[in-house]
């Protein structure tokens, strides 16, 4: 089988966005919901979508975002962006008097980054900038099966997959969090058709082999058929055994294959298009 998946190109622009809600949907998890007549144009079509969110200083407050001119993308004329790589978690057109809304998830882990501290402060009102996404992959037509390995930071990319392949294929989602707590993320509808495994690395349980519970919880899957599509996405050290079983291992395709680092223990601002082994990066 193939899997092939269309592309789609966006016209790329930095839109500032205000909040209008925040919502504590678990203990390390917030969502920030942003309105303004910039998100007019706005789409996400894909289930790994991203976009840049440029926050302002924490100490001045200022908010620098470069310019988008028919020329390219111009930096600011002073002052460094501050900005990190978001899924757009879910998009509301304007529609019957409604203004258009955007939803984004963010993972509080205290001060330790700008987006962190940022999110665990949100109130309506507050005002950030979003820009892209540049473009959206839609999900591959006539999937048998989905497989999805996803750690905090990738839930919303795994909610919008479970919505891309709708209610009729069978998905095994093996979940990677601090704790137990994470579980509650999942709407009772959703849940409630998808094999999810909740696994928290909070226990400290490992194979005698040194495998994490996520590891030794893929290699459980199988036999992973010809039909199936598997997407990874998280911290990429983790991934990287994964990635290698998977591909090295079992042989899968690299189109049946997509492993994504969103972020890196010990990097700033990891470029999540970078292979997420160097060492292999095919």
């Amino acid at each position: 089988m193939t899997f092939a998946r269309q592309r789609l190109r966006h016209e790329f622009a930095v839109r500032h966005v205000t909040v209008r809600r925040v919502s504590r949907i678990v203990p390390s998890i917030v969502r920030v919901t942003f309105g303004g007549k910039d998100l007019d144009g706005f789409a996400s079509a894909g289930p790994a979508d991203h976009v840049k969110v440029f926050f302002p200083d924490h100490q001045s407050g200022m908010l620098v975002v470069p310019t988008v001119t028919p020329e390219g993308i111009r930096p600011p004329e002073s002052g460094t962006p501050i900005a990190r790589d978001y899924t757009p978690l879910a998009f509301r057109p304007a529609a019957d008097g409604d203004p258009a809304e955007l939803d984004i998830d963010f993972v509080l882990h205290g001060d330790e980054g700008p987006a962190s501290a940022w999110a665990v402060r949100a109130t309506p009102g507050d005002v950030v900038a979003i820009g892209g996404p540049r473009g959206s992959q839609l999900a591959p037509e006539g999937i048998g099966r989905l497989i999805l390995v996803a750690d905090e930071t990738a839930l919303p990319a795994a909610s919008k997959w479970l919505d891309a392949v709708g209610p009729s294929v069978p998905v095994t989602a093996l979940f990677d969090v601090a704790d137990d707590s994470v579980s509650a993320y999942l709407p009772a509808a959703v849940a409630g058709r998808v094999d999810a495994r909740w696994l928290s690395r909070a226990s400290g349980l490992s194979d005698p082999s040194g495998a994490s519970p996520v590891e030794v919880a893929l290699r459980a899957l199988r036999p992973i058929g010809e039909d199936t599509f598997v997407f990874l996405a998280g911290e990429a050290g983790t991934l990287i055994p994964l990635r290698h079983y998977l591909r090295r291992e079992l042989g899968l395709p690299q189109e049946q294959v997509v492993v994504s680092g969103y972020w890196k223990r010990g990097v700033v601002a990891l470029d999540h298009h970078a292979p997420v082994d160097p060492s292999d990066p095919d």
